[in-house]
């Protein structure tokens, strides 16, 4: 087992408790106390976290938003309590599954082998690879070259998703913003563009080519 589990805890005891168990049973444990060093350790693309619900400055909910603009992985919620609402407003934010403190490690074991198993069945066959190595992971919501990944937030992965799937089909910048943000979005579709400035950049820093084009006075296609 190879597996990157990422756990989140300001309790330093817990943290040690838990990564000594899973690297125990074959995982590469990886360790965070805040809400700060967990979003730095993103670049380390953990399978699947733990996460504490009750973390100071930064709680478990507001960083499992924040996760989900860059990660699809399975997130696990660690907490001393669960209320109805508690548990709608995780759901909502991204999360996968709730833990109650305290908790069995035994069941904690079998959740985290489940839902890597379950990450396993989506990801069969859904790479679709692009020429120049460019691969992209609908599944896990990920983009990569020649296997090293490429870093996106959820509404730059979402216009590769929306142009790629599309290929040689021109958008233009509204109704990009219509599909992706809603008619009923704050904003402008100004920020459409912005977003495509960033991806290309990405592109061309890894794979050497933008691929997505303009088609001036139209909008953006995808160029295979």
């Amino acid at each position: 087992m190879n597996e990157k589990i990422l756990i989140v805890d300001d309790e330093p005891d817990i943290v040690a408790m838990l990564a000594g168990f899973f690297s125990g049973k074959g995982f590469r444990a990886l360790t965070a106390y805040s809400g700060a060093q967990a979003l730095r350790k993103m670049e380390r693309a953990p399978d699947i976290i733990l996460l504490d619900i009750g973390m100071p400055e930064m709680d478990g909910l507001e960083l499992c938003a924040r996760i989900r603009d860059r990660m699809a992985c399975p997130i696990l919620f660690l907490t001393a309590r669960l209320e109805d609402a508690d548990k709608v407003k995780g759901f909502s934010v991204g999360g996968d599954d709730y833990i109650l403190k305290p908790f069995s490690l035994a069941e904690l074991e079998a959740r985290v082998a489940a839902h890597l198993r379950r990450e396993t069945r989506h990801r069969a066959d859904t790479r679709l690879k692009f020429a120049g190595g460019l691969a992209i992971d609908y599944a896990q919501r990920r983009l990569f070259d020649r296997e090293a990944e490429i870093f996106l937030t959820r509404k730059e992965f979402d216009i590769v998703e929306l142009l790629s799937q599309n290929p040689g089909q021109v958008f233009d910048k509204e109704r990009i913003y219509e599909k992706l943000w809603g008619y009923d979005s704050e904003g402008d579709s100004a920020v459409v563009a912005e977003h495509i400035r960033r991806i290309r950049a990405k592109l061309a820093v890894r794979a050497g080519r933008a691929y997505i084009e303009t088609v001036w006075g139209c909008g953006y296609k995808w160029g295979c």
